[in-house]
């Protein structure tokens, strides 16, 4: 039956179904017990946040389930020509936003900015922790790190976005890939080759690794209901790793004007941009993403770029105000959702229904290998 997976089998969970990690902190620790507790796998982005909060947010999860629940991470936290931006570089960028920061009154950043959360000290709390599940995006840990991961006990699951990604991933001893095609929301985590050169369409991408790789296949992108679950399944996946129909919920760490963007029209219409972190991303267009297209490669790097459009209030975790300058992540399939509210409520449908759907609606059928 449809549920019973190699990926189930690897991990305990009842149903194959992951919500997908936000990074930018729009997880929710509501959010990730609930799809743990409902049967299957909740997730937490743990990429903006220090080795003591990243325990921190285990311990809380571990409050509201017993359930397995996945911690996620980059693995690589800084662009490769960070060393060479230097405070020339980065005037010519303030002075790109400089309209942006006078419109929304606010005096534009200067260095040197606040330091990030860095991978070599984030996966010391990851081994604090010991979730159930470790997954990561942006390249694969050493083999020394999989090895202690091992130890632990803690089930790995790389991201993909390309077939010679998921071979790496399997080549270096990963227990599970998440196969990512261009529709799916937020950024796009290529590690071979550069994101503008490994949009592959899910479509394509999921039978592709299914047909090579032995380890279980988790797809991913463009999957925000059940038509899109079947469709997975039939092309070879092992589960189904489901992000903005999860983010649009009540649930999650999005706010409110991101949510209701997530349901109104403006959600047909997504782009992939640099503008608000300096790496490829994938969110609903704007006025920002739209007037500063052309210049994409004139932006700062990672993670740089963020912390300067930060001053306009980018994320929606800042503010409510001036939606046209914000980041709104969404996936292609966002004109798909209809759920607002992941608990079991009188008058709605919930996250739990909506699994449950899924394991009725497709109980009898084979999967095709």
């Amino acid at each position: 039956m449809w549920t019973d997976t190699k990926l189930k089998r690897l991990t305990g969970i009842d149903i194959p179904i992951i919500q997908g990690p936000f990074g930018g902190k729009l997880s929710a620790v509501e959010l990730t017990s609930l799809v743990s507790n409902a049967g299957g796998m909740g997730s937490y982005g743990c990429q903006p946040f220090f080795a003591n909060e990243i325990v921190d947010l285990s311990n809380e999860i571990r409050k509201s389930t017993s359930k397995p629940f996945n911690l996620n991470l980059w693995i690589k936290e800084k662009d490769d020509n960070i060393e060479d931006f230097d405070n020339v570089a980065f005037q010519k960028v303030v002075e790109l936003f400089q309209p942006y920061f006078d419109e929304v009154g606010v005096e534009a950043p200067a260095l040197p900015l606040p330091e990030s959360p860095t991978f070599d000290d984030q996966i010391e709390a990851i081994f604090e922790a010991k979730p159930a599940v470790f997954s990561f995006v942006y390249g694969i840990p050493s083999e020394d790190i999989l090895e202690k991961l091992r130890r632990l006990n803690i089930k790995t699951i790389g991201t993909a976005t390309t077939l010679d990604e998921a071979i790496a991933i399997e080549n270096a001893g990963v227990d599970a890939v998440v196969a990512t095609g261009f529709d799916a929301g937020g950024h796009r985590v290529s590690f071979l080759e550069n994101a503008e050169d490994s949009l592959v369409g899910t479509l394509s991408l999921i039978p592709q690794v299914a047909d090579v790789v032995k380890i279980p296949v988790i797809a991913a992108g463009g999957i925000a209901d059940a038509r899109g679950v079947k469709a997975a399944f039939a092309l070879g996946a092992d589960a189904v790793q489901i992000g903005t129909a999860f983010l649009a919920t009540e649930q999650s760490g999005a706010s409110h004007t991101h949510r209701e963007k997530l349901f109104s029209k403006d959600a047909r219409y997504t782009t992939l941009t640099k503008v608000f972190t300096g790496r490829w991303s994938r969110g609903i267009r704007n006025r920002l993403t739209e007037e500063l297209r052309a210049f994409q490669n004139s932006f700062a790097p990672y993670p740089l770029q963020g912390q300067i459009v930060s001053k306009l209030g980018a994320y929606p975790t800042n503010t409510e105000a001036n939606p046209e300058l914000k980041s709104f992540w969404a996936g292609q399939a966002a004109p798909l959702l209809k759920y607002h509210n992941a608990q079991l409520i009188t008058h709605g449908v919930s996250l739990m229904a909506v699994l449950n759907f899924c394991t009725a609606r497709f109980r009898n059928i084979e999967r095709i290998s």
